[in-house]
């Protein structure tokens, strides 16, 4: 598998995702991207009643253990509050989104009339003693999307409490910049479509290489991820893998993982610890991809695997992914991690699957 070539595709598809508004509970119009990605690949897909898109690989074994192996198609986002006599929208976090992360930034409100209308993020005056001596940092209740419209004219546009706003496409890039060589990569956000574009890609390779797994495979791409993992656990509940493996990135704290192309994998984190057992199956297969796994431990983060394991959907789970710095906001990466964790991934797949 050639890396530029894997990098070019990552980056088309990831642009491609980023453009989709994809918050959750709306995530129906990546869902449709997905499929039609899946038709051009000639794959069969379903999507469930949770809005989960689903690959099943047939398998050498078929009546062995089945893996999940699922990336995320929601995005963080912002959910209205509360509709001002002036027209503001009040909101609150939809995701683990901070105000400081989105700055005053133009964002689109998706209505239930099936159209989006465009407002500005405001973060009101910084005319303020707090602000002047930089210790100012509004929270949700300081903030508001401003519309330009009335109450009324805002109902008859289908926005209402509980309608989503994410950024506008403009400004999220993707961008590649740096060293020519080794360049890094920035956009609004990689979580999770970049996990998304991955595993469109892996199963690209699955296809052109005729790879067929020891046991059945099935690749899905869930709901609301965001707050809660419903479309994970949903899928589990229904399918009951005894491996779910999520696909998402690893952020980078204040030590231990370093930004250096390498995928990372998740040993621990705040809801429970992952199967050691398949943490040295990915140590294996990032070294016959030609690239080295790292090991996080987590104390505040949680994954769709940690949840389905906590709700005891699944007995065994693991994680794989590109690990990146800024959570949760403008996300920066190594380029080379991305097709350094999809070759891990079909390394994975043809030796351990």
């Amino acid at each position: 598998m050639n890396s530029k070539i894997i990098e070019t595709k990552f980056l088309a598809i990831l642009n491609e995702l980023l453009a989709i508004p994809s918050p959750p509970g709306r995530e129906e119009k990546t869902a449709e991207f997905i499929r039609k990605q899946l038709d051009s690949l000639g794959y069969k897909h379903e999507t469930d009643a949770a809005g989960n898109v689903i690959v099943r690989i047939a398998a050498k074994n078929p009546n062995g253990a089945l893996t999940a192996m699922v990336a995320h198609m929601d995005e963080i986002a912002m959910v209205v509050t509360a509709v001002t006599p002036e027209g503001d929208l009040k909101v609150t976090n939809s995701g683990g989104l901070v105000p400081c992360k989105l700055g005053e930034r133009m964002v689109e409100i998706l209505t239930d009339r099936d159209t989006n209308i465009s407002g500005l993020f405001s973060m009101g005056s910084a005319h303020t003693t707090e602000a002047r001596t930089g210790q100012w940092a509004p929270s949700w209740g300081d903030v508001c999307i401003k519309t330009g419209m009335t109450p009324t004219e805002l109902k008859a546009v289908g926005v209402r409490v509980g309608s989503p706003a994410v950024p506008t496409r403009d400004g999220r890039g993707s961008y590649c910049f740096g060293s020519e060589d080794d360049p890094m990569c920035a956009a609004w956000t990689f979580d999770d479509s970049a996990g998304v574009a991955e595993l469109l890609i892996v199963l690209e390779e699955l296809k052109t290489a005729n790879i067929t797994p020891k046991d059945p495979l099935m690749i899905a791409f869930t709901v609301h991820e965001e707050g809660g993992c419903h479309g994970a656990k949903s899928l589990a509940f229904k399918e009951q893998p005894e491996v779910f493996i999520s696909i998402d990135g690893c952020p980078v704290l204040e030590d231990g993982l370093k930004l250096d192309g390498c995928p990372g994998t998740w040993s621990k984190d705040k809801l429970c610890n992952y199967d050691q057992r398949l943490i040295k199956d990915f140590i294996t297969a990032a070294e016959e991809a030609e690239t080295e796994m790292q090991v996080a431990v987590y104390d505040s983060a949680a994954s769709d695997a940690s949840a389905v394991y906590n709700a005891g959907l699944a007995p065994r789970i693991g994680f794989i992914g590109h690990v990146r710095t800024n959570s949760h906001g403008f996300e920066v990466a190594k380029l080379a991690v991305f097709s350094n964790t999809v070759k891990t991934i079909v390394e994975y797949i043809k030796k351990f699957s």
